[in-house]
């Protein structure tokens, strides 16, 4: 069976009913509510055929139908209009980001925070992953004899600090010739491929310093290792009771153990496409504790590499339209953001 116009018209009026009321909707209702030019009996007859289709189901025994999540998957996919922020808005969201700028894991967890308040719903990101990102510069500045700050520079705009002992003292001048040669052999390296190989081919390279050398490189090694964890922001995880799906304790005590979990987080996040805009829907979703939820994620990236991601989750019956338009909007802001004020 086909979907001609006056059913996809009136799977659209369904769901744009729902995602307002949470309430299952009848024919009556949807004649009343919707000019859709014929009667509250075809409008019957049509429902059953979506539900037939699977479009749309029947929660209880009383007429009412609530989308499915392949009738939302349609909605997102064909009927979905682009709603426009305005102007307004767009300026407003990204002077709000400019405002708290940081450091960048700051800019992220500030964009997941506006991200939450605009939209109500839970939001997630994914802080830059710096085993992905090349390493733009390493400067090595002396303590004191023994002690000496790295900081370590990458091409996504991360800057980390780190402060390492020696054994043995080190010379001003030996350290800025370590220093100088450390930038030309590892400038541009992704920071995962600096490892144990590398470190034996620098210091056949610079053996006249090989003391020095093997004081500062292993510690530089630990110091990247140490620095891999990815880091995940969560905000607005309470407004998960806003929403009456989750008037149930268990549902919504299975969300928000869902939501504290790092790993199940990283997974969702990272295992998608990283296409523009991504948008998972129940039952899509891996997850049991989100099989009633969508999600709905955007990339930020540096020379059109990604490296993170930002998005809201929800309930199924979730406003796409204007997350869509958030989540996009913010994440080109950030694209924006991080080339003019992080990427030297």
């Amino acid at each position: 069976m086909m979907l001609d116009e006056r059913k996809i018209k009136i799977l659209q009026a369904i769901i744009q009913s729902y995602i307002t009321n949470a309430e299952p909707i009848g024919s009556r209702t949807i004649s009343k509510k919707f000019d859709l030019g014929v009667s509250s009996a075809t409008i019957r007859n049509e429902m059953s055929d979506l539900e037939e289709l699977g479009y749309l189901v029947q929660p209880h025994t009383s007429a009412g139908r609530i989308p499915s999540d392949k009738g939302y998957r349609l909605y997102v996919n064909r009927l979905l209009e682009s709603n426009d922020l305005g102007f307004i808005l767009r300026h407003d969201l990204k002077n709000r980001l400019i405002n708290e700028i940081g450091e960048i894991d700051q800019l992220i967890y500030n964009a997941a925070r506006i991200l939450s308040k605009v939209t109500n719903y839970t939001s997630l990101a994914i802080a830059p992953q710096i085993k992905k990102s090349q390493l733009k510069h390493i400067q090595l500045i002396p303590i004191d004899d023994s002690k000496i700050l790295v900081v370590i520079v990458t091409d996504s705009g991360i800057v980390k600090n780190t402060v390492l002992r020696t054994e043995h003292s080190i010379s001003s001048d030996h350290l800025n010739i370590i220093n100088n040669f450390l930038n030309i052999k590892l400038k541009g390296l992704n920071i995962g491929e600096i490892g144990a190989e590398v470190l034996d081919q620098l210091i056949k390279e610079i053996y006249d310093y090989k003391n020095s050398i093997l004081d500062i490189l292993p510690t530089i090694v630990y110091a990247l290792d140490d620095i891999e964890g990815i880091e995940v922001f969560a905000d607005g995880v309470n407004k998960i009771f806003n929403f009456p799906e989750y008037n149930d304790v268990e549902k919504a005590r299975d969300f928000i153990s869902f939501i504290e979990n790092k790993p199940f987080i990283i997974d969702m996040m990272l295992s998608g496409e990283h296409n523009d805009i991504e948008i998972s829907i129940g039952n899509e979703n891996a997850y049991d504790e989100i099989k009633n939820c969508s999600v709905i994620t955007a990339t930020y990236s540096v020379n059109g590499k990604t490296i993170g991601k930002i998005g809201v989750i929800g309930p199924t019956r979730m406003d796409y339209s204007n997350v869509i338009s958030v989540v996009r909007s913010l994440s080109l802001d950030l694209n924006e953001i991080i080339k003019n004020y992080f990427i030297k």
